[in-house]
């Protein structure tokens, strides 16, 4: 029997639906929130990438701004550009769009944006709070992941859930959040990556599979238990057999193998994407909600 196909968009709008009486409420003491992000360079997927987010803001009546530096800004100019925001009381949330030119320290950057306005997560001030368990902001991509699981019926606690990829958004974030002695988590953790042997023989150990590898269809359908669920992060870009020269999104999941053996599968796109977005627009709330006070 088919996988059950989690539907993002859904979960997503459910999200936007009650951020909006968020919004209203803080509109009743003057405050209007607002989403800052930091773009360094011109480039073309990191300009959609925020339209998306600016239109995800639109709907939830939340104001939205992009600062735009050249290419070769110097780190002075960067951090510079984050402290007058972080200085701006009109603005509530800031987010550096991410890979910075080569030359930029990200790190450094990362650490100037205050982490009472990091609502990506990426200070390691609050990525420190994330791994001890006490209140911060989320990274809104492994937010993402836990949220849609809890919504579509699909709590990891008590579970086994086995993550494939270890990178500082989506891996290591992800387990740090799932291992905690808390509702929605309470998961038995495992980290998979490029150092793992016979990755095949962990995955399918998963009562929930994770994919964030970075690579299109990496996950095949012998690494999967039967009735796992299946959580598939990746976003990559490619040839479409059926439309020679042109390209499609592909997960890191083989979806059409991988369907007929899980319980439940998100797609890719409209799976964890339009949820990470989101949540996004519900970090700014929460931030501007701490900003004004009771």
């Amino acid at each position: 029997m088919p996988a059950e196909i989690i539907d993002g968009r859904k979960i997503a709008d459910d999200i936007r639906g009650e951020l909006k009486q968020r919004v209203e409420k803080l509109k009743g003491k003057g405050v209007t929130p607002k989403l800052v992000a930091i773009l360094v360079g011109e480039d073309p997927a990191a300009l959609s990438y925020l339209r998306g987010i600016a239109k995800g803001c639109e709907a939830v009546g939340i104001l939205t701004d992009t600062v735009k530096l050249p290419a070769n800004a110097p780190q002075e100019e960067l951090e510079r550009t984050i402290g007058e925001l972080n200085k701006d009381p009109k603005c509530h949330g800031i987010i550096l769009q991410l890979p910075l030119p080569k030359h930029l320290n990200t790190l450094r950057a990362e650490s100037a944006i205050s982490p009472d306005k990091d609502v990506d997560g990426t200070n390691p001030v609050n990525a420190g709070k994330l791994l001890l368990g006490e209140e911060t902001f989320f990274p809104s991509t492994p937010y993402g992941v836990q949220e849609l699981l809890v919504r579509s019926g699909h709590s990891p606690e008590g579970k086994h859930v086995v993550i494939c990829g270890r990178s500082n958004i989506v891996g290591k974030p992800l387990m740090g959040i799932l291992v905690q002695k808390q509702k929605g988590a309470n998961a038995t953790v495992t980290v998979c990556h490029t150092g793992t042997k016979d990755l095949a023989s962990i995955a399918r150990q998963a009562d929930i599979l994770v994919a964030a590898m970075g690579k299109a269809k990496a996950i095949t359908a012998d690494m999967v238990k039967m009735g796992a669920i299946v959580v598939d992060v990746g976003v990559n870009q490619i040839e479409d057999p059926a439309n020679p020269g042109k390209f499609r999104l592909a997960g890191d999941v083989d979806f059409e193998a991988v369907k007929e053996k899980a319980g439940a599968i998100t797609p890719v796109p409209g799976g964890t994407g339009p949820v990470t977005s989101a949540l996004l627009v519900a970090n700014t709330v929460k931030a501007a909600e701490k900003m004004s006070g009771p």
